[in-house]
């Protein structure tokens, strides 16, 4: 009996030690570009953890066990065309993936563009982004992760949200709240599966109206279409699509690639015959679901 009560405290120990740890990603009262309004934070369970309208920006933190910890970390991007997140399928399950490979996992639950909560709505997801990275940036201590080999992962319009940061990391878009701020918003590297990357005529058009809108400028086209964006300071980057995706087209990643080679960044891409849109492991799937395995092995020669 004794030792049967030991053995659950053990576990019910391990647990806790595994549990996520969600932080805030502003300081109480100064969100950016909020709106106090009615909106309410919306989640939906329908096989997937799909949450909208959000309110309170934050990231949550999967941390592997020391002994097996590389020091790397991602902030993961969920997409869900900058209308909702899928919250699980393409972030807390990468998340603990990635803790298997000794990698820090950590979601970003950042805020969708909402003209009812929010002003110059098309900044607040890079807003959010920014801060994510620079709040990381400097908990990198507590998390024991090495502040240099912190990268991003984006799905489809959080591909698009993370290539922003990559190419817009050093853009002012909000007014520093404390230390954090005086960090660099640069992602060490990058990571974009099936990212909706232009938002010309390839775009994802549900991505685009609800960045920019329905009839857009065409200079907020070319701002937000990042493939224009690129410089030799763009961190390197990993791309993997679907050549049959409906959703969002393969030429988003090839011109990503294109514009990075011409800059002269490093840049690998692996392109899939058929897995349509939306993946994520793609577990069900043995050749579509090596590209977790092709992104560990281009993380480790980035070294």
């Amino acid at each position: 009996m004794r030792y049967l009560i030991v053995v659950l405290l053990v576990l019910f120990a391990n647990n806790i030690l595994a549990q996520d740890t969600i932080i805030s990603l502003w300081p109480k009262d100064k969100i950016p570009n909020r709106i106090a309004s009615d909106e309410k934070e919306i989640h939906k369970r329908n096989g997937i953890l799909r949450i909208s309208a959000v309110q309170e920006p934050t990231i949550e933190v999967y941390l592997p066990a020391q002994s097996n910890a590389t020091g790397k970390a991602m902030l993961i991007l969920p997409g869900g065309g900058y209308g909702i997140l899928a919250y699980d399928w393409e972030g807390t399950d990468i998340a603990k993936y990635l803790n298997g490979k000794g990698i820090a996992g950590i979601v970003v639950k950042y805020r969708l563009p909402s003209s009812k909560s929010q002003t110059d709505k098309h900044n607040v997801p890079l807003i959010d982004a920014q801060r994510a990275m620079r709040l990381v940036r400097s908990m990198a201590a507590e998390f024991h992760i090495d502040a240099t080999k912190i990268g991003i992962l984006g799905f489809s319009a959080g591909g698009h949200l993370a290539s922003t940061l990559g190419t817009h990391f050093e853009e002012k878009v909000y007014d520093p709240v404390d230390p954090a701020d005086r960090l660099s918003a640069r992602p060490d590297f990058m990571a974009l599966g099936y990212p909706v990357i232009s938002l010309g005529p390839v775009s994802h058009g549900g991505s685009r109206k609800n960045l920019i809108g329905e009839n857009p400028k065409p200079e907020m086209v070319h701002h937000f279409s990042n493939e224009n964006q690129v410089s030799e300071n763009t961190p390197p980057t990993f791309l993997f699509h679907a050549t049959d995706d409906e959703a969002v087209a393969v030429e988003n990643s090839l011109l990503f690639y294109t514009a990075l080679k011409d800059k002269g960044v490093s840049v690998a891409m692996h392109i899939y015959p058929k897995g349509g849109h939306g993946f994520s492991l793609a577990l069900k799937d043995p050749h579509l679901s090596g590209w977790t395995a092709r992104m560990i092995d281009w993380i480790d020669s980035l070294e």
